[in-house]
C-alpha cells in the first residue's frame, strides 16, 4: 500500500468514533482470528484469509499483526477465547464458523466481528439483514445450510428408488435445528425415508455410522460443520469401511477420498473473509458494509470412491460435476 494511503487509512480509523482505541503493536493495528478449527487442519484455509488481507493492504508482520485462537473443534472454550481477544482490545475479530462468530458478538458490542459463516447471519442475531448489518458484525455467509436440501437431491439421484438416507448432524453446533428442518421438508418432497443421528464425540460419529448399517441406510448426508471437518479422515474411512455414500458441503472430504460435495469454495471464501476484515480496517464501519454471499457453488465427485462403493454415476450427473476425482 502506498504511503500516503496508509497515512489516510490509520486516519480514518482513529476518526472513526464508533469504536474505542484499539490494541497496537509498534504501531501496527492487531487482529484477532477465532476459530472452530485447530490450527493444523486450518493451514490452507488461513493462507487463503492471509492472501485476502493482503489484497485489501494487510500483510501480517509488515503492517499487521494476528492473534489467533484454535478451538479445535472444543465449542465450549470459544466464549473464553473471544473474551481473551476482547481484552486484549484487538482492533477487529475475524471469526470462522457459526459458533466461533456467535461467540465473537456474544464477547462484544463495539469491537467489529468479522465472521465466515455457513448460516443465515440474520437468524443467528448476528446482522439486521444481508445488506444492512446495523451492528458491530458483518462478514461473509456461505448459505451452506441452506443447501441441505440440495445434497440429499443429488445424493438421491446418484442413488435411485426409495432408498433410505441418513442426516448426522453436532447438535452443539447453532445452526443444526434449521439444517435437519431444510433436510427433512426435502426428504419428504423426495419420498426418502430419513434417519437422523447426532454426534458431538468422535466415538459418537462411530456409532452413528454403526446405526446406519444396522438399519442398512446406505447413503448420508453430512452436516456442514466445522467439527465434522476436523475429522473428514474419519469420515471417509468410516463410510469406505461401512459401504455408505456420503455427500459433504467442501471438496475437501472428496480430495480426501469421500464421494461428493456441494457447496461453495471454503478457501475461496476464507480470502473474502481477509478481505471484508481489511475493509473495516480502512475504516468501513461493519453496520453498513454488505455481508458478502457466494455467487457459485461446485459439485465435486470422486469416480474412484463411486465405484468402490458399487455405484455408476450417470453421465448427465458428470457433465455437471464442476471436478471429477479419477
Amino acid at each position: 500500500m502506498r504511503r500516503r494511503g496508509f497515512i489516510g487509512l490509520l486516519g480514518g480509523m482513529a476518526a472513526a468514533s464508533a469504536f474505542p482505541a484499539r490494541a497496537q503493536q509498534a504501531g501496527k493495528p492487531v487482529i484477532g482470528f477465532l476459530s472452530t478449527r485447530s490450527q493444523q487442519d486450518a493451514t490452507h484455509h488461513t493462507a487463503a484469509f492471509i492472501a485476502g488481507l493482503a489484497q485489501g493492504g494487510f500483510v501480517d508482520g509488515q503492517n499487521l499483526a494476528i492473534q489467533y485462537r484454535w478451538a479445535g473443534g472444543q465449542y465450549q472454550n470459544l466464549p473464553t477465547f473471544a473474551a481473551e481477544l476482547v481484552g486484549l482490545r484487538v482492533a477487529a475479530i475475524a471469526a470462522g464458523g457459526d459458533p466461533a462468530a456467535v461467540a465473537a458478538k456474544g464477547a462484544t458490542s463495539s469491537i467489529p466481528v468479522v465472521f465466515l459463516i455457513g448460516d443465515d447471519p440474520v437468524r443467528l442475531g448476528l446482522v439486521a439483514s444481508f445488506n444492512r448489518p446495523g451492528g458491530n458484525a458483518t462478514g461473509v455467509s456461505l448459505i451452506s445450510n441452506a443447501l441441505g436440501a440440495k445434497r440429499l437431491e443429488l445424493l438421491c439421484g446418484l442413488l435411485p428408488g426409495d432408498v433410505p438416507v441418513g442426516l448426522l448432524l453436532n447438535p452443539n453446533s447453532p445452526n443444526a435445528a434449521a439444517h435437519a428442518k431444510e433436510v427433512e421438508i426435502a426428504a419428504q418432497t423426495l419420498g426418502r425415508k430419513l434417519l437422523v443421528l447426532r454426534a458431538s464425540t468422535e466415538a459418537d460419529i462411530q456409532s452413528g455410522f454403526a446405526a446406519l448399517s444396522q438399519q442398512s441406510v446406505r447413503a448420508l448426508v453430512v452436516h456442514n460443520d466445522p467439527f465434522f471437518d476436523i475429522r473428514r479422515d474419519l469420515f471417509v474411512a468410516l463410510s469406505a469401511s461401512q459401504g455408505i455414500a456420503a455427500i459433504f458441503h467442501i471438496r475437501e472430504f472428496p480430495a480426501a477420498g469421500g464421494l461428493m460435495s456441494y457447496g461453495p469454495s471454503l478457501a475461496g471464501s476464507y480470502r473474502d473473509l481477509g478481505l471484508q476484515t481489511s475493509r473495516v480496517l480502512q475504516g468501513a464501519s461493519p453496520s453498513e458494509l454488505p455481508v458478502v454471499q457466494p455467487t457459485k457453488f461446485e459439485l465435486i465427485i470422486n469416480l474412484r470412491t463411486a465405484r468402490a462403493l458399487g455405484l455408476t454415476v450417470s453421465p448427465s450427473l458428470l457433465a455437471t460435476a464442476d471436478d471429477v476425482i479419477e
